[in-house]
């Protein structure tokens, strides 16, 4: 492939040769939003370009809103690695994977400025009318990966998202003392609490003992859902907030 035209009008195209076809005629239904986590978005760009890398991205927005299209969205990019969602674990082929110019926890981990999430927003709104993508198929990277991933992290503003009509979103239960559930607890609050987990798309074991895997995905949800406090612990905070999402995708739904 020499070339393309971007799917997203006024997107900028630089080719990566990462990708592929999506496998069994799978479609993308989902967005994936990530964090570069490196120390510039040209850095970040010339890895996501680079055959010896063997990762890419649909999209990446860079600081000041520019967008730069790598990957054609019908295309498989390689940006979910290991990953599960709804028990799905090819996310690559199910979604169109947006990085977002961003050092990450590991390297400062600013904040994300206003050009940039606007053009994220608008990104967003595109691929959501191209691809028929429900609210709640607007992820994290570290939804579908909790175990390695962090990104795009606590910092990023979904509520912003939100009320552009990006993603599913319930204003967070307020945080206040009372009996939580953690690494060790077990019985029958935490199996419920998995299943709820499971229920929303988190790929958890229902054992009802509350494992590395059950506070990887609390992490994870804390990090999206109820950023204020991200700590594992299932809080009654973070209890009501699930409960909340999962109301309205039942009222959605019905």
């Amino acid at each position: 492939m020499s070339g393309f035209l971007p799917d997203h009008g006024g997107a900028e195209v630089r080719i990566s040769p990462n990708f592929g076809p999506r496998r069994d005629g799978k479609r993308a239904d989902a967005i994936i939003l990530h964090y570069t986590g490196m120390e510039t978005g040209e850095a970040a760009e010339a890895w996501l370009c680079n055959p010896e890398s063997e990762v890419s991205s649909h999209y990446l927005v860079h600081e000041d809103g520019r967008i730069v299209q790598m990957v054609r969205e019908i295309d498989r990019a390689w940006h979910a690695g290991a990953s599960s969602w709804h028990g799905e674990t090819d996310m690559n082929s199910r979604s169109v994977g947006i990085e977002i110019v961003n050092s990450g926890h590991f390297l400062g981990y600013e904040d994300f400025g206003d050009r940039q999430i606007e053009a994220v927003i608008d990104l967003c709104q595109g691929i959501s009318l191209r691809h028929r993508v429900p609210p709640e198929r607007v992820l994290a990277h570290s939804d579908i990966a909790p175990a390695r991933k962090a990104d795009p992290g606590e910092k990023f503003p979904w509520r912003r998202l939100a009320a552009s009509g990006i993603g599913h979103f319930v204003a967070p239960a307020p945080i206040r003392e009372g009996e939580a559930l953690a690494q060790g607890s077990a019985g029958q609050a935490v199996e419920n609490l998995q299943s709820m987990l499971a229920l929303y798309g988190y790929g958890v074991d229902i054992s009802g003992t509350f494992d590395d895997g059950t506070w990887q995905a609390v992490t994870a949800f804390q990090r999206h859902f109820r950023p204020a406090l991200v700590d594992g612990i299932a809080d009654e905070s973070t209890v009501e907030t699930l409960r909340a999402l999962l109301a309205k995708l039942v009222k959605n739904v019905a």
